[in-house]
């Protein structure tokens, strides 16, 4: 093999557009092939062209999970499964991951507390915004807090929103005998991440 090719990438000058047998290999950081020696027109090694597929597989995972992250908020464990899905190496998922959270673009605590007070504002309970927290990957201990920290920082009240919550399905149960109403009532709260006594206190009153 050999280094056919070695310019500055035209849309990151930092980068440089590798050919090897004249085939457009990858565009990687220079700073990353500051120690291979590599020479235009000289031949590359198996052990250098392995340390390129690295580089490659890695520049290729990060672009990945900048083109996830900008359609939506994920947190590490949720984008680190959805790499892999695409046949991203695993070496390579981790490494972009690592990069993602050193450019303060993959944060499980920011994310948590974003995603809970989103969905506060839309009807979910304590409870629920936990449960889904963990189901994408984010440690007990951060969900719990972030959703504590959400629901005081937005000026939620649980209370208030299962109320209300509540009302607006006992509406839509009107015409069912009342012990169906109430039993599809409590299923749908808790279902919410509503529970407790004064859920079921709630649930009695209307």
């Amino acid at each position: 093999m050999l280094l056919t090719g070695l310019a500055p990438d035209p849309r990151r000058p930092d980068y440089r557009l590798v050919e090897v047998d004249r085939g457009r290999f990858a565009s990687l950081p220079a700073e990353s092939l500051a120690g291979l020696e590599l020479i235009l027109g000289g031949e590359i090694s198996q052990a250098v062209f392995a340390r390129l597929q690295e580089l490659a597989d890695l520049e290729g995972a990060h672009r990945a999970g900048l083109r996830a992250l900008a359609r939506r908020a994920h947190a590490r464990y949720d984008l680190r499964r959805r790499l892999l899905q695409k046949q991203h190496p695993p070496g390579a998922v981790d490494g972009a991951l690592a990069r993602l959270a050193t450019q303060g673009l993959l944060d499980d605590a920011s994310f948590a507390r974003d995603y809970a007070g989103a969905k506060a504002a839309r009807g979910r309970g304590p409870a629920r915004l936990v449960r889904d927290l963990l189901s994408q990957g984010v440690e007990r201990r951060v969900a719990e807090d972030a959703v504590r920290t959400a629901l005081a920082d937005d000026g939620v009240d649980p209370d208030a929103v299962v109320r209300a919550v509540a009302e607006k399905r006992a509406q839509q149960l009107a015409g069912l005998p009342a012990p169906v109403r109430k039993r599809r009532l409590a299923a749908f709260l808790a279902r919410r991440g509503f529970q407790g006594p004064e859920v079921r206190t709630i649930v009695e009153a209307l």
